[in-house]
């Protein structure tokens, strides 16, 4: 095996940062920009290599901030562009780089394009979104569905016609069919791109369509099984969505495009999350030379949770299609799942007082997998997944369209806490925080926790900084296949000067590490 020179993302530690619940510097009960740059030197000190901040751009914020109405603005409750170039200094002499999340499939209804867009059949943006004439019964033109409960197709009035949206009917999906909307998001990019930013990561790459006739009905699902929870028992699951309503071919014409303006900055990184029928497959076809660096899909991130063996067969399916690239980032934990610690106590059967050991096992395991790694912010403190946020306090559209049986995303998306004894663990001065602090998290407050040698926080810093010195993970992205027995996960990293074999053991709870 001969090794190259690899690029930054190839073996990239990345920490989410959802900017509404990090650190609030105007006492609003809002986080901002401000407040992700003071703490800066807390990640920096971790020892991750770079920050992927969730949508700050002006917006409605009906889905807090994944319905854009500008994408070259700053929402005002998370500060100004000029807020943001600090931060990016900062975070730049501190060396990490900085990647933030461009949602690429949809933007706000109060987005001047959909505004324009929707007045007539014959304006300069009349066909930058999807308007298709209702069927002879007046019903929408297919059987699509919305990710958040009912049909993806919305009447708008003005133009007599329906337009389609994959999740909220505030958010209407572009037509990428259209060259006009592939040369907009072509100057986004080089907007941030010539600010200085590393990166984007790429909302839910696979909703983006681009074919325009026809509008083929999804087929059913002779799989679905109804899962425990409302929202896996909704009818958007029983249809098949590939080619049809999402995963379309064409939407690599919006990657190639992308990835073009990417090429000309040098080492800029382009991720993509996606998911479909087959993540893997859709993976590889949005990775195929040309097209995006690399994609993170949901195989870890079920709900529910996983037992080892579901965990290594999903890691197992990845590193067969991906082995000897950096081509897949894996991640346990996001702003849309409840977090990794819970999920997974849960699938296991273990009480809280594993709960640390089984958080840091869970962070090792990630961060020695091909490829990059995304943490999601409170991972490195074993903060637990919020109960019981009571309904008129929730805020995620997604869980008030099915509460009070599913909670939504709000429960993993609560404030971060820095300082157990401070008012609001230290997130806000404000009498009322947008969403409530979790009483148990004070006990894992950021800073505290960087404080007490033994802490997750700490303990995970010292794998990192091991994990920089192994040229088995650091000089190649090779591993052997999984092993072990059904509580066991056991694999080789291999580069040129090194195999060093790795071993999981969800018995004990650790992980050991040895050279061959």
């Amino acid at each position: 095996m001969s090794n190259t020179q690899m690029a930054w993302w190839e073996t990239a530690v990345i920490y989410q940062i959802y900017p509404r619940s990090y650190q609030d510097s105007n006492n609003d009960g809002i986080g901002d920009l401000p407040g992700i740059t003071s703490r800066l030197d807390y990640i920096a000190k971790l020892g991750v290599d770079a920050i992927w901040i969730s949508p700050f751009f002006k917006s409605p914020q009906k889905d807090f901030g994944y319905d854009v109405s500008d994408y070259r603005d700053i929402h005002h409750e998370y500060g100004s562009l000029d807020d943001f170039d600090e931060l990016l200094s900062k975070a730049h002499d501190l060396n990490l780089k900085v990647m933030i999340d461009i949602v690429p499939a949809h933007c706000s209804d109060q987005h001047a394009w959909f505004v324009e867009s929707r007045q007539s059949r014959d304006n300069p943006k009349a066909d930058w979104f999807h308007w298709v004439d209702p069927q002879p019964d007046g019903t929408p033109p297919n059987n699509w569905l919305s990710f958040f409960g009912g049909p993806a197709w919305t009447w708008e009035p003005q133009r007599q016609q329906y337009y389609l949206h994959n999740f909220l009917s505030c958010q209407p999906n572009l037509n990428h069919a259209n060259p006009a909307v592939q040369d907009a998001y072509k100057d986004v990019a080089r907007f941030w791109f010539d600010r200085g930013v590393d990166g984007f990561r790429l909302d839910a790459v696979h909703t983006i369509n681009a074919d325009s006739e026809p509008y083929k009905n999804n087929q059913p699902n002779p799989d679905f099984e109804p899962g425990p929870y409302p929202q896996q028992q909704q009818p958007f699951f029983r249809q098949l969505h590939d080619s049809a309503q999402l995963n379309q071919p064409p939407i690599q014409i919006f990657s190639e495009s992308f990835r073009s303006v990417a090429d000309e900055y040098g080492d800029r990184y382009l991720m993509g999350e996606l998911h479909g029928d087959d993540p893997i497959a859709a993976s590889q076809t949005f990775t195929a030379p040309g097209r995006l660096h690399a994609t993170y899909n949901f195989n870890l991130l079920r709900w529910e949770g996983l037992t080892v063996e579901e965990i290594k067969e999903a890691i197992g399916k990845a590193v067969s299609a991906f082995n000897g690239t950096g081509r897949l980032s894996f991640a346990f934990s996001n702003h849309d799942v409840p977090r990794s610690v819970s999920r997974q106590m849960s699938a296991l059967g273990l009480g809280t007082d594993k709960q640390d050991a089984l958080q840091l096992l869970l962070l090792k395991l990630e961060t020695c997998l091909i490829g990059s790694t995304c943490i999601y912010q409170g991972e490195e403190l074993a903060l637990e997944d919020v109960k019981d946020i009571p309904v008129q306090l929730m805020q995620d559209p997604w869980g008030i369209e099915f509460a009070p049986v599913f909670p939504g995303r709000d429960t993993c998306r609560t404030p971060m806490v820095w300082r157990g004894d401070a008012s609001n663990g230290g997130f806000s001065k404000a009498n009322s925080t947008w969403l409530p602090i979790d009483q148990r998290h004070l006990q894992r407050a950021a800073l505290d926790e960087a404080e007490r040698p033994t802490s997750v926080y700490n303990e995970f810093a010292d794998f990192l900084s091991w994990r920089k010195q192994q040229p088995a993970m650091m000089q190649a992205n090779t591993m052997s296949e999984l092993s072990g027995d059904d509580q066991v996960i056991v694999f080789d990293r291999i580069s040129d000067q090194q195999t060093l074999r790795c071993t999981f053991d969800f018995n004990s709870l650790t992980a050991t590490f040895e050279e061959l």
